[in-house]
């Protein structure tokens, strides 16, 4: 995955089929996981990197959409460290965008790369852009926000009264609440995509997929015949572990946001993090986030007791912590 981008000739756009070429017509995240088709870019200049050729040196960004965003962003808006070895933070850095991946209620993801121009350094992201107020769904907004304070006492009346205002300020809440908890999960060892970054309501993660850019299936979409469930349950269960511990539930758990990738399990879709203590529903969240998933596990061969199992034991992490 952090090698040159693709085998193709050139540089392309990569989108879902059947959608426009601005991705209007993506598949939502709960749909079935998109093929891909390759499209030459509109926007550069084709080049022949099969010999090694470098892109042309230009006034702007030698090939890419843009100059990378990395010297945008604060201390606090990039991601924990020790940093991966892949995290390209050198400034003469460009960002290329490969269309989208996927399209939500909330937020749409993108393929990126950024790269080094005249070296091998080079690395795929996912880019999770959210919505505007106008465009977005917010359909969680009501449970999750209880136990959480923005630190205007005039912010949380807004919000919690739905006003116009108050609205905005919710929106505004998302990209940051999921860079927040992206990083507070991958520093105590939850296994969730490493956040490089945050800008604005962008945020720069780490890509779970294939080298050509091809994202990883989601555990509902594996075969049985593809899936160590044994060996899934047990990472689901030390990731939720981890995060019940740390005095927080996942919100809104499914088999359609966690990714497997060569028998690794990672969760995504984390800005509804719940705080298991502060939210008064937060044991609820925590076991119907259980009871979500492990229906699908359950439905391949996994003992039922073995899900009560997994409520008691978070449930008891959550005390401890608390």
């Amino acid at each position: 995955m952090r090698e040159r981008f693709a085998d193709s000739d050139s540089f392309s756009r990569i989108r879902p089929k059947g959608a426009s070429r601005r991705g209007r017509k993506a598949d939502r995240f709960d749909d079935a996981e998109p093929e891909y088709l390759y499209f030459p870019s509109e926007d550069h200049d084709e080049f022949d990197d099969s010999e090694g050729e470098t892109p042309p040196v230009t006034d702007g960004p030698p090939v890419g959409d843009r100059w990378s965003t990395w010297d945008q962003s604060t201390p606090t808006e990039k991601g924990p460290q020790p940093r991966p070895d892949w995290v390209i933070t050198e400034l003469a850095a460009v960002d290329t965008e490969f269309g989208i991946v996927k399209t939500g209620k909330e937020a749409d993801v993108f393929l990126l790369e950024r790269s080094v121009p005249g070296t091998e350094r080079r690395t795929l992201m996912a880019a999770k852009r959210y919505r505007d107020a106008q465009h977005r769904m917010f359909h969680r907004d009501s449970g999750y926000l209880e136990g959480r304070q923005h630190k205007e006492s005039r912010v949380s009346r807004a919000m919690a009264k739905r006003t116009a205002f108050g609205k905005e300020a919710i929106a505004g809440q998302w990209a940051a609440a999921e860079f927040t908890a992206l990083c507070r999960l991958w520093s105590a060892g939850v296994a969730v995509p490493y956040p490089v970054q945050i800008t604005g309501t962008e945020i720069l993660m780490e890509f779970i997929g294939d080298e050509a850019g091809t994202a990883a299936p989601r555990l509902a979409q594996l075969r049985a015949e593809e899936a160590d469930i044994d060996d899934l349950w047990e990472q689901l269960g030390r990731s939720l572990s981890l995060l019940a511990y740390d005095g927080y539930a996942h919100g809104d758990l499914s088999a359609y946001n966690i990714l497997v990738h060569h028998g690794r399990l990672v969760i995504i879709d984390v800005p509804q993090i719940v705080d298991v203590v502060a939210n008064p529903r937060g044991r609820s969240f925590l076991e119907r986030d259980v009871r979500n998933v492990g229906a699908w596990f359950v439905s391949r061969g996994l003992p039922p007791e073995q899900v009560e199992a997994l409520v008691a034991s978070l449930a008891e992490d959550a005390r401890l912590r608390g």
